[in-house]
């Protein structure tokens, strides 16, 4: 522990360094007006839910090309050009907010009929300048699902940067935590059928874990995990089965794996997910690196669809 205790220092005092020469400005410093409330989903059939969704994607699109509007107005001409690939009418955002870096809750697939949903949670520096990555992985995994399945890009917190004090430690995730639970209610409330999980990219597997408790999904995915936040599953407090892998290549292997509470801040994110005292069950998740989770053709983008499907759970 003792060990442990002096690399997390040291890379809270690496980080420490790193933080001015990367910068705090970026994607965050790109203004976006207040987008306009909207109202819970509530519908009880398909045909009303779909109805409904209609409406908030509108309201999604009408929040996309307001804060398109401003950017160009702004001078910001890169996050202007991104904002208008992402209002085509193609694209269906539940929710979307694109002050200080950008919140989005985006649809893959048709919601109101999928049987199967996949709620996916990405990791750090997921912000509107780099939602491609999100975007590609998303539309991957919805396309290895096949029909009767959606998949839900969840980008609804302010995520660290990986070069920040942020990152070594689960505050972030903490103050994603209520977000997750309140759109996984809503979700489940108009979905009570469908079969529901989490995956969960690098430090989106924080998020997940401190979230867990009582959340009523099948399963929760950690993929590329620094750690989920906690000790071990039983920490987690669910009942969802909870699934680890990571890539051969993944650097995140070398993330030290603990939990040290300093005088004013909690730093490290956890023990390892795919170590044997974890108890998560672990899948094959090939020879990749961080990125490559939902590859095209990768093992673990194979792992992850019949996790999801519900099919791995039949292996078991």
């Amino acid at each position: 522990m003792a060990s442990l205790r002096n690399r997390l220092l040291a890379a809270l005092v690496t980080a420490s360094v790193a933080v001015p020469a990367s910068g705090a400005g970026g994607s965050a410093g790109v203004p976006a007006p207040v987008p306009a409330a909207v109202a819970p989903l509530r519908a009880a059939t398909p045909a009303a839910l779909s109805d409904e969704l209609t409406g908030r994607y509108a309201a999604g699109r009408a929040a996309v090309l307001a804060a398109e509007r401003t950017a160009a107005a702004r001078g910001h001409r890169l996050r202007a050009a991104a904002l208008r690939a992402m209002a085509d009418p193609s694209r269906t955002f539940l929710s979307f907010d694109g002050r200080d870096g950008g919140r989005t809750v985006e649809v893959f697939g048709d919601l109101a009929t999928a049987r199967r949903i996949a709620v996916l949670v990405p990791g750090s520096d997921t912000n509107l300048d780099r939602y491609g990555r999100l975007h590609a992985g998303a539309t991957r995994l919805r396309e290895a699902l096949g029909d009767g399945s959606a998949v839900i890009a969840w980008a609804g917190y302010r995520t660290p940067g990986t070069l920040s004090l942020d990152v070594l430690t689960p505050a972030r995730a903490d103050e994603a935590v209520p977000g997750l639970r309140a759109f996984v209610r809503e979700l489940r409330a108009v979905k009570p059928g469908a079969r529901l999980s989490l995956v969960c990219h690098s430090y989106g597997s924080v998020v997940c874990g401190r979230a867990a408790p009582g959340l009523d999904v099948a399963d929760i995915v950690l993929m590329g995990s620094p750690g989920a936040g906690v000790p071990d599953v039983a920490a987690m407090r669910t009942r969802a089965v909870v699934w680890a892998g990571r890539g051969a290549a993944d650097w995140i292997a070398g993330v030290p794996h603990a939990l040290v509470e300093l005088p004013f801040v909690t730093v490290g994110l956890g023990a390892d997910p795919v170590s044997p005292g974890f108890g998560a069950r672990v899948f094959a998740a090939g020879d990749g690196g961080h990125s490559d989770y939902l590859r095209p053709g990768s093992p673990a983008l194979r792992a992850v669809a019949r996790i999801v499907s519900g099919e791995a759970a039949r292996d078991v």
